[in-house]
């Protein structure tokens, strides 16, 4: 079984008519698979989308999505004794589009972050409120207000995005692409997504963006944490 990911070619759908094709089970949670849709599960650090599926009996709540029984399906995951449709029933699935679009601006927002600090990234999460990345940085002094003014000059260049896809021997010979020291792009399948930012950023990523970086609005450093001799955690959340 093989879901379409519709999000990859247009991550602004926020609904789609799809087939049930299978269903998954863990920890007494089920997932339904679809044969396609716009819901993007979890993975590189942003949440898996949350929103419903509306079916013949009623709408039924999806808490998260996942991945399937391989990277190839994706599991929309419902609440423990949620009524179940049927193998090749029609169903809309729907997203919970405010959050979608939040988390959107955001992760555009942490790539740009990864501009205006340029170092190793050693982790990061992506929250429709908050998010963060952390950094590889020697022993020195960061201020927020400075960041802060950095971050939103490289928002109001008014960039647009876009994606590509290379192979994985292109990534691999090109190891400078990759800004993530603790998560690795997607690969596996021949190929690798990359975004890029206009005259700004490239690098590999699978998640969902905006088409613009004035989409983003405008965002503040809230916290700039030490985690370790070296280690560094930038929060942002929108102004």
């Amino acid at each position: 079984m093989a879901t379409q990911f519709l999000f990859r070619d247009d991550a602004y759908l926020p609904s789609c008519e799809a087939t049930v094709i299978g269903f998954t089970e863990k920890d007494g949670a089920h997932g339904v698979v679809l044969d396609r849709t716009v819901f993007y599960p979890t993975g590189g650090g942003q949440p898996g989308d949350q929103g419903l599926l509306e079916t013949a009996g009623g709408a039924l709540t999806v808490a998260t999505a996942v991945y399937g029984t391989s990277r190839e399906e994706i599991a929309h995951v419902l609440a423990p004794g949620a009524v179940l449709p049927a193998i090749g029933e029609t169903v809309t699935a729907r997203l919970d589009w405010p959050v979608r679009f939040a988390r959107m601006r955001m992760h555009t927002g942490l790539h740009l972050l990864s501009v205006a600090l340029p170092f190793p990234v050693t982790g990061g999460a992506i929250g429709a409120e908050e998010s963060r990345l952390d950094f590889d940085i020697p022993e020195a002094g960061l201020d927020r207000d400075e960041l802060t003014a950095r971050l939103n000059d490289l928002i109001a260049k008014d960039a647009a995005i876009t994606e590509s896809w290379i192979t994985d021997a292109e990534l691999e010979a090109n190891p400078g692409l990759v800004k993530t020291m603790s998560v690795k792009p997607p690969m596996g399948s021949g190929r690798v997504r990359l975004i890029a930012i206009e005259g700004i950023d490239l690098q590999p990523c699978g998640g969902t963006h905006v088409r613009n970086t004035r989409e983003i609005g405008q965002l503040v450093v809230s916290s700039i944490e030490k985690k370790g001799k070296q280690n560094r955690r930038v929060r942002v959340v929108f102004a």
